[in-house]
């Protein structure tokens, strides 16, 4: 190494090139790659990357180890929701203080498109898939692909059927709805309504079949569930038209924001909750404590599922290891959007 490098700082690109007697312009063309570089002055130039313990960035150690030191993450959460957005944060710490970093992609419904962006991470010669995309058609297309990764699927589906490799780690949604149903149950309540997300996302689907699942335990009337977008502008649109129809006591959401579109409703149109009709959302986003009145929902420790994905596809760099599904249990938060319900409903 040249003995400049070595007076307490990191060498740098022109201490390779002295090291390998080519310019800097050279080791640049080498770093990125370039076809124009001979085999020979291409060997030479890694050698002394190698030599000299120079790490400008990923690609650098690409070159020297064949490995990137980046986790793919694949998302189709295309909006700063909070659950998504606080597992990625996590994930980035955790692969951070592990020594790697993340390439996020996201990536629409179509298979065309889930491709595209599978083909991206590719690309950026990943070292590892976290999936954060939990719907039917990303894994639809993840199984058809020749991807040969180690594989970690944010995937809550008790009825796991994702490739061998693939390890599964969530919370247990389907758990976390009947919690809420319970609830509902245990106050006195047996004219429930769910408003449902897409079917097509399977947390979706998970928390319906949990519903469903409540009721029919406690030989309840099962009602169809109410199927929409998971947003507070369709909570209020079935919210007015379930003012219509009156004949429920309370309202299941699929989510908190599907939850503040039925408090909205219902307050323009005179219904007190929870006197009149009580209200459960799902997530526990910060804000749904300042709900008006304040929400009684099923938290979710999405930052614990952004830590523990990275843990383990990270451990199945590091040693290997077979598929499997892990769940984490969710918390039900009871306030005060809920109460036993009116006489005439008992």
């Amino acid at each position: 190494m040249p003995p400049e490098a070595g007076k307490g700082r990191a060498p740098n690109i022109r201490d390779v090139a002295a090291l390998a007697g080519v310019s800097y312009q050279t080791v640049s063309r080498v770093l990125n790659d370039s076809e124009k570089i001979r085999p020979e002055t291409k060997r030479r130039v890694l050698a002394a990357i190698e030599e000299s313990g120079f790490r400008p960035n990923q690609a650098a150690r690409a070159l020297v180890t064949s490995k990137s030191g980046t986790i793919g993450v694949l998302s189709t959460h295309q909006y700063a929701h909070y659950g998504p957005q606080t597992m990625v944060h996590a994930m980035e710490v955790a692969a951070d203080l592990a020594g790697y970093r993340l390439a996020l992609v996201t990536t629409g419904s179509t298979p065309e498109t889930i491709v595209e962006a599978l083909d991206r991470l590719v690309r950026q010669a990943v070292e590892a898939l976290i999936v954060v995309a939990p719907k039917v058609s990303v894994f639809e297309a993840i199984e058809d692909s020749s991807l040969d990764l180690p594989l970690v699927t944010l995937d809550s589906s008790i009825h796991n059927k994702r490739p061998g490799r693939a390890h599964s780690f969530a919370v247990d949604q389907y758990e976390g709805a009947r919690m809420a149903t319970r609830h509902l149950i245990e106050l006195g309540h047996r004219s429930i309504i769910h408003l449902a997300g897409p079917q097509d996302w399977i947390e979706a689907d998970e928390r319906m079949q949990g519903f469903l699942f409540e009721l029919s335990e406690n030989d309840l009337p099962v009602r169809a569930p109410i199927l929409g977008e998971l947003s507070a502008d369709f909570g209020y649109r079935a919210g007015l038209e379930l003012v219509r129809r009156r004949d429920f006591s309370a309202v299941f959401a699929a989510n908190d924001q599907m939850a503040l579109g039925l408090l909205h409703a219902f307050r323009d149109e005179g219904l007190s909750v929870p006197h009149d009709v009580s209200v459960v959302g799902f997530d526990d986003i910060p804000d749904a404590a300042h709900y008006l009145p304040p929400l009684t929902t099923v938290r979710q420790d999405f930052a614990a599922v952004g830590r523990r994905a990275v843990e383990l596809v990270i451990r199945e760099l590091d040693s290997g290891g077979s598929g499997g599904v892990e769940f984490i249990s969710p918390t039900l938060m009871v306030r005060e959007s809920t109460s036993p319900p009116p006489a005439h409903w008992r």
